[in-house]
């Protein structure tokens, strides 16, 4: 099992704040998916040099790293995690680059899903849920701006690879049925 032959790995690509977090939290909690996320090795790393786990910070710090250890350092990370995961359902956040999936694409049962959704909306959760410190103070244009960012740019062609997509421009609910039909297709 630690080959990840009988794993289904399902990778979560979309833009900033289209639902990624709140598919994986359910997926969790209602089917026992084991979450993976590539910022949380970012907030760890960044936890313990005592500095502020803003977006800025988060990007910087990633960038960084892309270059010193190569672009696929993060997701070696996370192929890793997901190799040596003892449960067979793993869901996984955050995927943003090519590079991302470059060792999930060896693991037989690994599908990309597109979550996308409309800005205006994407960027009202954001300031909601406040994940990052700057979040809730974040106008519009703001928001607008950190979607042309290095980590955010590459997301629409990453995208085009989903087996899956997902426009979660309506309500939980919505966003919930249609993961229940793409899980249908896996016999869940």
């Amino acid at each position: 099992m630690s080959n990840g032959v009988n794993k289904i790995i399902l990778g979560f690509v979309g833009p900033l704040a289209s639902g990624k977090g709140a598919i994986c939290q359910y997926l969790k909690e209602k089917h026992g998916a084991s979450v993976f996320r590539f910022s949380t090795m970012l907030r760890d790393v960044l936890n313990r040099l005592y500095l502020e786990i803003s977006r800025d910070n988060m990007q910087n710090l990633s960038s960084a790293l892309r270059q010193t250890f190569g672009d696929d350092l993060l997701a070696s990370v996370i192929a890793n995690d997901v190799k040596n995961e003892k449960n067979e359902f793993i869901v996984i956040d955050g995927v943003r680059r090519e590079p991302d999936i470059k060792y999930l694409k060896d693991f037989p049962n690994f599908y990309l899903i597109e979550i996308k959704a409309d800005q205006k909306i994407r960027w009202e959760r954001m300031r909601k849920r406040g994940e990052n410190t700057d979040d809730n103070t974040k106008t519009f244009a703001e928001f607008k701006k950190d979607e042309q960012r290095e980590a955010e740019k590459n997301i629409s062609d990453v995208a085009k690879l989903a087996k899956f997509k997902i426009d979660n421009s309506g309500t939980l609910a919505e966003l919930y049925r249609q993961m229940e039909n793409i899980l249908k297709k896996f016999k869940f």
